[in-house]
C-alpha cells in the first residue's frame, strides 16, 4: 500500500474515536489547508474581515499598548503584526502549520521580530513563558462554528489569559432567516439529472457487460440526495432575497463560554414573512462577531464584523443556505417557528449536522404541513 493511499484512507475514515481526536487525521483533514498561501490570500483579500480586525486593534490601542498578546492560529501573521504596530510589548503568534515559517519571515521583513515570536505548534500543546492580556484570533468558520477552531481559543483562554484580560473578538451571534432563491430549483434539477444518468448507466452496464447494477440504486440515491439536497450551500445573498425577519439562535460570550456550550446548539425561535406571495426556498444562516472587550475592561470603540446578506460587500464566509424541497408558498404575515439543532459530526468533529423543523402558521390561523429536514455543513 502506498504512503499516499494510506494517508488518504485515514483521512476518509473517522477523525474521532470514542470522542478522542486523532491528531494525524485532523491535520490531514483541516490544518493542512491553512498551510498554503493561496488560502491565506483568500482571507487577506476579504475587506470586511480585514477592516474589522484592523479597526478593532487600532481604534482600541489601550488594549494593546505595553501589553502581552496571544494570536491563536496566526496564519500569515498579520494580526500579530498589527498588534505589535499598535504598541504591544510582546506577541506570541501560534500557528499549527508550516505557514508559521512564512509568518516568521513576514514578521522579520516588517522588522518586528523583537516583539513578535512565532511558535509552530497547536494551542493545546505549546507552553508560553507568561500569561497574556489579550487573546486575538480569527477562528470563525462557515456559520460561525464549522471547523471547531473556537475550541482552541477557549483552551488558550483557560490556560493563558490573565483575570482581567480581553478576547478579540469578544462576542458572537448566529442568525437564521427565511429566503427566496432559484438555487432550490437548480439543486433539484442537478439531483434529478444525476439519477437519470444513473439509470442510463444501469441499462448500459447490463446491456453491454451483462451485469445488473440496480442493487446499488438505493445507496446511490442516498448519496446523491445528501450531496445535492441535504448539504448546505455557500452563497452570498442579496438582502432582497431575505423574505422574513432574521432571528438570533445563539449568542456567545468568548470570555465565559465553554466547549459544551458550542458543541450542541439548540434553539426554538420565531420569524414572520415580510414579502407577499413568495416561495420559501430555504433558510439562510450567518453570524456576526463583536470586539467590545469586557465589562471590566471595555473597548473604547466597539467594532462589528457582520457576514449577513449585503448588497455591497460580501465576505468569504458568505451565508450557509439550507434549501427546502419542495419549497412551500408563504404570504406576508405568516409566522414561522424554527426548531433548530446543530451538533458536530461523529465522523469529523469539525463538520456539522443540522436538524431543522419549521412550523408555518398562515395569517388566517391555518397551519401548513410541518417541514422536517436534516442537513450537513461540510
Amino acid at each position: 500500500m502506498s504512503a499516499t493511499f494510506s494517508v488518504f484512507r485515514r483521512v476518509m475514515n473517522s477523525s474521532t474515536q470514542n470522542g478522542v481526536v486523532d491528531k494525524g487525521v485532523d491535520f490531514a483533514n483541516y490544518f493542512c489547508t491553512y498551510g498554503f498561501l493561496y488560502h491565506q490570500k483568500e482571507m487577506l483579500c476579504d475587506r470586511v474581515r480585514m477592516d474589522a480586525y484592523y479597526n478593532s486593534i487600532f481604534k482600541n490601542k489601550h488594549h494593546f499598548e505595553g501589553k502581552v498578546v496571544l494570536d491563536v492560529g496566526t496564519g500569515s501573521g498579520i494580526l500579530a503584526i498589527w498588534s505589535a504596530q499598535a504598541g504591544a510589548r510582546k506577541v506570541y503568534a501560534v500557528e499549527a502549520t508550516k505557514m508559521a515559517e512564512h509568518a516568521a519571515e513576514l514578521v522579520k521583513s516588517n522588522e518586528l521580530q523583537h516583539v513578535v515570536e512565532v511558535i509552530e505548534g497547536t494551542m493545546e500543546d505549546i507552553t508560553l513563558p507568561e500569561k497574556v492580556d489579550v487573546i486575538i484570533s480569527e477562528w470563525m468558520g462557515y456559520f460561525l462554528l464549522r471547523e471547531s477552531m473556537l475550541d482552541s481559543v477557549l483552551c488558550a483562554r483557560d490556560r493563558w489569559l490573565k483575570p482581567n484580560g480581553v478576547m478579540y473578538p469578544s462576542h458572537a451571534r448566529m442568525w437564521l432567516a427565511p429566503i427566496k432563491s432559484t438555487l432550490v430549483d437548480q439543486k433539484m434539477n442537478d439531483f434529478e439529472g444525476s439519477m437519470d444518468d444513473w439509470y442510463c448507466f444501469i441499462d448500459d452496464t447490463k446491456n453491454y457487460y451483462g451485469v445488473d447494477m440496480s442493487a446499488l440504486t438505493k445507496p446511490f440515491t442516498h448519496e446523491q440526495k445528501k450531496y445535492y439536497l441535504q448539504t448546505s450551500i455557500w452563497n452570498n445573498l442579496h438582502p432582497n432575497q431575505v423574505i422574513g425577519t432574521p432571528v438570533i439562535i445563539k449568542e456567545i460570550d468568548c470570555l465565559t463560554t465553554t466547549v459544551d456550550d458550542i458543541s450542541n446548539v439548540r434553539a426554538s425561535v420565531s420569524s414572520s414573512i415580510t414579502e407577499e406571495n413568495a416561495r420559501l426556498a430555504g433558510i439562510a444562516g450567518w453570524f456576526d462577531v463583536h470586539f467590545r472587550g469586557s465589562s471590566e475592561n471595555p473597548a473604547q470603540n466597539e467594532i462589528e464584523l457582520n457576514t449577513g446578506p449585503n448588497e455591497d460587500s460580501g465576505t468569504h464566509w458568505g451565508q450557509q443556505v439550507f434549501l427546502l424541497h419542495p419549497p412551500p408558498r408563504v404570504q406576508r404575515g405568516d409566522d414561522l417557528k424554527f426548531n433548530f439543532s446543530m451538533i458536530r459530526s461523529k465522523e469529523n468533529h469539525r463538520l456539522m449536522e443540522v436538524d431543522l423543523d419549521i412550523e408555518i402558521k398562515q395569517s388566517s390561523g391555518k397551519f401548513l404541513p410541518q417541514v422536517r429536514n436534516k442537513f450537513f455543513i461540510e
